[in-house]
């Protein structure tokens, strides 16, 4: 009996000792815009960063790090909620307005200011989302852990922009004069990047950003060890998405998804990591991982709402950390760009879907343009002399694709059609349509119509919506059939009631092309009459991409008829495919068939519509 109570009586005690541990401070160090593609910690030829170095030499390195989104304001609204974007509404960048949370999904720093940390951000927030209150306890350029309270535990967040894509906007002159004293020998352009000057300059100067940062990264963790917190603090070093040369942030193949993790555990909390001090792991972790992780180490319960799991804390085996070997990827809206592609990567093999295969991916976006190498390379392609490899980004796409990693990491080889890789594909593929279905992908519905009907209940309205998301994914997926064998369910798409149907039905005959000049008269009949505009438009892309003629009268009606910017933005997203597509095409747009307030001066100069409507009008 003494020996049963003797047992009691030290349970008892451990439990109260793990109610009584100190809890860790916990440190985000994140650089804007990186993928691991340009660290020598992960690449050889990439950037020298010690300070990273010398962290991950005490702590871990995550080998297979994914933001979720690659692009600023998609991967942070994830990072901070540990949601899926395109679940709660917040997958597209710029935001045209906040979505309202669904109740049960709160920002990280309120479910720690509850806990008793002090938590502060600096400074960058860039969410998509409506915030209820003041979720930081500070948030600024000035923003502090130093103004807690004594023996207080911290979550900060310290934010560097050295990398941005923003630190690539130089000038010609500022490349014909760095040219003149830059030695570019070592430096080696990924192979679907055009082997010139521009990109080997370009990529030089972004390892130099890299270094830059990494003397912040030093400089602040100093600040760290000199104030005696650096052994109290678990420290997390990672990139906000990919980047940033052409190709990379804003797209959804690794160079814009897969981003360096570093993590130290400070001694003390060695019971809070299942992994060697020095170490690096294959384990996947995904941003939707980092709110669980950061609840888990700090003692709090992980709320049901959270979609991602916990990579550290108690109780953790790395047996089976290393055998997650999953992630999602989701690609929409950038700024006045869009597309809609989807990607799962199980192991060493990557799947894409893109939904939109004719939206080609060097399609014009304002503000990724106005980098030289951006517009260095469609020049190049303009004028046929890039290889197969390099053109490819201003071709339409696969309607899915299929990668190998390990043996082709910058995803140039697409084995969708290989007939060796079958039961791969048809897996992925499987993996990613439960995923979609599982989120209830708001995506699948036009984001005008998403902003006019459901922001204000987002929860509501995807569960009004989920059958007809679930139908729509479907349909989708025809165009990844032989045309013969789906064609009547096209036509029958065609027809339907319900205007998204039509909206996809014409989408999936665009991405059939050609092969689908049989409705050609049905489309024209649904571009004459529809009463959804946004219909309408996919009618005309049809007709556009299949040289139907369209007179510029009827396209200027059409985009009059617009009740929304966002609606516009969206239809004029296909006028400017079909222009990067063919420079050569001409429309003659007129600026006044849209309201005054859209457009300067009552509206900023870059606004999006005015964005595309200079493209097209050659106005920029």
């Amino acid at each position: 009996m003494k020996k049963y109570l003797l047992l009691i009586f030290v349970f008892i005690i451990s439990s109260c000792n793990d109610e009584l541990d100190p809890k860790p401070n916990i440190l985000w160090i994140v650089t804007e815009d990186n993928s691991l593609h340009y660290m020598n910690l992960y690449t050889k030829g990439g950037a020298e960063m010690p300070n990273v170095s010398s962290l991950a030499s005490e702590g871990v390195v995550f080998n297979n790090a994914f933001s979720n989104a690659p692009v600023c304001s998609v991967a942070r609204s994830t990072i901070i909620t540990g949601v899926y974007s395109p679940r709660i509404g917040t997958q597209y960048h710029r935001r045209m307005s906040l979505v309202k949370l669904p109740d049960d999904v709160k920002p990280l720093p309120v479910y720690l200011k509850e806990a008793g940390y002090y938590t502060s951000n600096n400074s960058k927030e860039d969410y998509n989302f409506i915030k209820d209150g003041e979720i930081w306890d500070e948030s600024s350029g000035k923003a502090s852990y130093k103004n807690r309270k004594k023996d207080q535990p911290f979550f900060h967040v310290q934010n560097f922009h050295n990398t941005h894509e923003g630190q690539l906007h130089f000038d010609q002159e500022h490349l014909e004069n760095a040219l003149k004293t830059n030695n570019l020998d070592s430096i080696k352009p990924f192979p679907y990047h055009p082997d010139t000057p521009t990109f080997r300059y370009t990529q030089s100067l972004y390892h130099n950003h890299h270094k830059d940062v990494d003397k912040e990264i030093g400089k602040f963790i100093k600040k760290l060890e000199d104030e005696n917190l650096l052994d109290n603090t678990i420290i997390f070093y990672y990139a906000d998405h990919g980047g940033v040369l052409p190709r990379s942030k804003g797209y959804i193949y690794e160079s814009g998804l897969n981003v360096p993790l570093v993590v130290r555990v400070p001694e003390k909390f060695k019971k809070l990591s299942p992994f060697k001090t020095g170490s690096r792991t294959s384990t996947f972790v995904e941003f939707v991982d980092l709110v669980p992780t950061v609840l888990s180490i700090a003692g709090i319960e992980i709320p049901r709402s959270v979609n991602g799991k916990p990579f550290l804390g108690k109780k953790l085996k790395k047996s089976k950390l290393e055998k997650q070997n999953t992630t999602f990827g989701y690609a929409d809206r950038f700024d006045e760009k869009y597309d809609l592609v989807r990607s799962v990567r199980v192991g060493k093999y990557k799947y894409i879907r893109n939904y939109q295969p004719f939206n080609v991916d060097g399609l014009y976006n304002f503000y990724r343009y106005k980098m030289l190498a951006y517009k260095e390379w469609y020049k190049l392609f303009q004028e046929g002399k890039l290889n197969d490899v390099q053109s490819q980004f201003f071709k339409p796409r696969a309607p899915e694709a299929l990668y190998n990693i390990d043996e082709d990491p910058h995803e140039i080889k697409n084995l969708a059609k290989d007939k060796n890789y079958i039961e791969i594909l048809l897996d992925l593929r499987r993996k990613l349509n439960d995923h979609l279905v599982s989120i209830n992908d708001l995506s699948f519905i036009p984001e005008p119509h998403l902003l006019e009907n459901g922001l204000d209940d987002i929860v509501s309205y995807s569960e009004k919506n989920k059958d007809l998301i679930s139908r729509l994914i479907k349909i989708s997926d025809l165009s990844l059939n032989d045309y013969k064998q789906v064609s009547s369910k096209i036509q029958d798409a065609l027809n339907d009631i319900n205007p998204w149907v039509r909206y996809w039905g014409l989408i999936v005959s665009s991405s059939f092309g050609s092969k689908a000049l049989e409705n050609k008269k049905q489309i024209n009949s649904i571009f004459e009459n529809d009463p959804e505009n946004l219909v309408r438009m996919r009618a005309a892309e049809f007709m556009l991409l299949n040289n139907l003629e369209i007179s510029d009268s009827k396209i200027n009606s059409l985009l009059k008829k617009s009740n929304s910017e966002a609606e516009t933005n969206l239809m004029l997203n296909t006028l400017a495919n079909i222009k990067t597509s063919n420079p050569n095409y001409k429309l003659n747009l007129n600026k006044r068939v849209f309201p005054e307030n859209w457009l300067p001066p009552l509206r900023e100069e870059n606004a999006l519509v005015n964005r595309r409507m200079n493209y097209l009008t050659d106005s920029e």
